[in-house]
């Protein structure tokens, strides 16, 4: 398990710093960045954050569970881990409201999908969250392991009730409710797509509904593939009195996709746009100067000067 998760920090980390330098790289060449933009970039550093602090639970995982970091740091990740999570989540779906509006009202609603607007509501989104996770501030510490060493854990006043509670509040919170709302923005928008663009040569219809398609799809099934096990297992765990080795193995795995969720998003929410692509060409393209040949002040030699 430390390998596959190490794996999926690696790939993880570089692709979500490949997608923000990139954005930033372009963005100084405007005068102001785009909606998308700003959804696709924050949308990277909030899933580079989640993957940073998977080294912390590849190494509880190479000791056995012990936690050595100390308590301000057990805090801190904890409350880090769960935010990202949210964060990201909600991020996705104003990402999916926002193509609901550019696709079905494009005229009506173009006054709202402004930068400021995009902003705003990351913003909203960041304040929601860090209000939401207020139990994991309160209560995340140090918990004695049989060994005589640490772990770092919720540790809620009554476990036999809070937990059950605190795994419903995820749950729907985090998972039921995003889902469904990007679902069904997206069926929307595949059903407004169909209605509209009858008029449209034949060829350019399927084209069209395909890359609408496509793009719906595997927004919805990488979400749900990625988060579902992680959080049914979550629910079975409320029966599990003594979870066996191969619960426990599981349950390890439904974390390690979790985490690939931001791994992957990356390339799935932007390596299939061919505009991406030519902003990352041109991100990474070394300037090259041009030179132009000019008529020597004097003799009859030429002289070579960079040009601006």
């Amino acid at each position: 398990m430390p390998s596959i998760f190490g794996v999926i920090c690696f790939f993880g980390i570089i692709g979500n710093c490949i997608v923000t330098y990139t954005i930033a790289k372009n963005t100084k060449s405007r005068a102001q960045p785009t909606v998308p933009d700003i959804f696709v970039f924050n949308l990277s550093v909030v899933d580079l954050l989640f993957l940073l602090g998977m080294p912390f639970l590849i190494h509880q995982l190479m000791g056995n569970g012990s936690w050595c970091f100390g308590a301000v740091m057990c805090t801190v990740i904890t409350a880090l881990d769960s935010n990202s999570q949210i964060v990201s989540t909600y991020i996705l779906t104003v990402m999916a409201l926002d193509r609901y509006l550019a696709t079905v009202h494009p005229i009506r609603f173009n006054h709202v999908r402004t930068p400021f607007v995009a902003g705003a509501a990351v913003a909203l989104v960041w304040v929601f969250s860090l209000v939401s996770i207020a139990p994991v501030w309160m209560y995340s510490g140090l918990m004695p392991l049989k060994d005589g060493s640490v772990g770092c854990a919720l540790l809620l006043p009554d476990p036999a009730t809070n937990t059950y509670w605190f795994t419903l509040y995820q749950f729907f919170l985090a998972f039921a409710l995003p889902l469904a709302v990007i679902c069904g923005v997206y069926f929307k928008i595949l059903q407004n797509m169909s209605a509209t663009v009858a008029p449209l040569p034949q060829r350019s219809l399927r084209v069209r509904t395909r890359k609408v398609t496509r793009m719906a799809v595997s927004i919805c099934l990488a979400f749900f593939i990625c988060w579902a096990p992680y959080y049914v297992l979550q629910l079975v765990h409320l029966g599990v009195q003594r979870p066996t080795f191969a619960f426990v193995y599981a349950y390890n795995i439904a974390i390690g996709m979790g985490y690939a969720n931001s791994c992957i998003n990356p390339f799935l929410y932007i390596m299939l746009s061919e505009t991406f692509k030519r902003q990352f060409i041109v991100a990474i393209r070394p300037k090259h100067r041009v030179f132009r040949v000019e008529p020597a002040m004097a003799g009859g030699s030429m002289s070579m000067r960079a040009a601006p």
